[in-house]
């Protein structure tokens, strides 16, 4: 079916999302911006979009076979995804399987330790804010989600995680941590949003034992390690070797 891209509903950092002629869909175009900390840091990367479209749909795919609900529907171009119109529940919930980033910076937990059971942090989506990190108790008082909701979105996320992590362990990378969000559709059910991509994942390659260059994330950005678009690239090509051995 030939999707029609309307007008321009939102731009956030790193897609734009337009109408469709379908009122409960919406294009979702991924673009070539880099912003860490929080957008301070920004930066443009050709081809950046393109790999996280492509991830991002094999993903989203690979989750939906799993029994996960999601909003996409189809790839519709490099750089276009298809995907349910969804009301947005401004949470981000982040799982950890191994500690780095801010866990180590805000704890005295060392880098690299492993965390068994997973540790689910979640943030108030809030630019302005600074997305900060939220206890069960100011969750509650924000009333941005219901219990029984709250309860599936735990559900869904250790079930996304223990999917994800044992499919990059086959194409050896270690799925360090990695971000989720949530959103109501057009029918009231909960399902995965945004993008899984390097964007909101980190990946470790377990071929490489050096601290700096087994990272193949945003963190390549963030820690101004340079190449990027071959990290990303790594990660997309892992996946569709293995998807064409699939066959």
């Amino acid at each position: 079916m030939n999707h029609i891209q309307g007008s321009l509903i939102y731009e956030g950092k790193a897609k734009r999302i337009f109408e469709c002629e379908n009122p409960d869909r919406v294009l979702i175009e991924f673009k070539n911006d880099a912003t860490a900390f929080n957008a301070k840091k920004r930066s443009e990367f050709k081809g950046k979009g393109r790999l996280n479209c492509k991830i991002s749909a094999a993903l989203f795919k690979l989750l939906e076979l799993n029994g996960i609900p999601t909003h996409f529907l189809e790839l519709h171009s490099e750089t276009f995804i298809i995907a349910d119109k969804i009301n947005v529940i401004p949470l981000e919930v982040v799982i950890r399987n191994i500690a780095t980033g801010s866990l180590c910076r805000e704890t005295p937990i060392k880098q690299g330790k492993l965390l068994s059971p997973p540790l689910l942090d979640l943030y108030y989506k809030d630019d302005e804010l600074g997305d900060p990190i939220l206890t069960e108790r100011r969750l509650k008082l924000l009333d941005i989600i219901t219990p029984f909701q709250m309860e599936e979105v735990e559900k869904i996320t250790i079930s996304v995680n223990k999917i994800l992590k044992e499919y990059f362990d086959s194409l050896d990378l270690l799925l360090v941590d990695f971000k989720l969000e949530f959103g109501l559709n057009s029918v009231g059910k909960l399902v995965v949003a945004d993008e899984i991509s390097p964007d909101n994942c980190r990946f470790w390659d377990k071929k490489n034992s050096d601290p700096k260059e087994r990272i193949l994330d945003k963190d390549r950005f963030r820690q101004d390690l340079g190449g990027v678009i071959n990290a990303y690239e790594e990660i997309l090509k892992r996946i569709e070797n293995d998807s064409s051995s699939a066959h």
